[in-house]
């Protein structure tokens, strides 16, 4: 027999990788809500979004930033 907590499960693993992603996130913040920024943490944050609304810097696409970081980390890690 099929309970609600398994069919939402079976509807859950037919969305794509990032959607389970974000729908995971969504359903645990608010059983475990983010610990508060570190001070210095939120003024990185508050310095980069005035840079970004005065023009200075460009955003980049996610999925951009993602593969440049991702040949960051493959360049730094020993090859098996």
């Amino acid at each position: 027999m099929n309970t609600p907590l398994e069919a939402v499960e079976a509807a859950a693993l037919k969305l794509r990788a990032d959607a389970r992603a974000e729908l995971i996130q969504r359903r645990i913040e608010p059983v475990v809500p983010s610990p508060p920024l570190h001070p210095a943490g939120a003024a990185e944050i508050e310095r980069r979004i005035a840079e970004l609304d005065a023009g200075l810097i460009a955003a980049i696409p996610a999925d951009q930033a993602m593969a440049e970081l991702r040949a960051i980390d493959d360049a730094r890690e020993p090859k098996a």
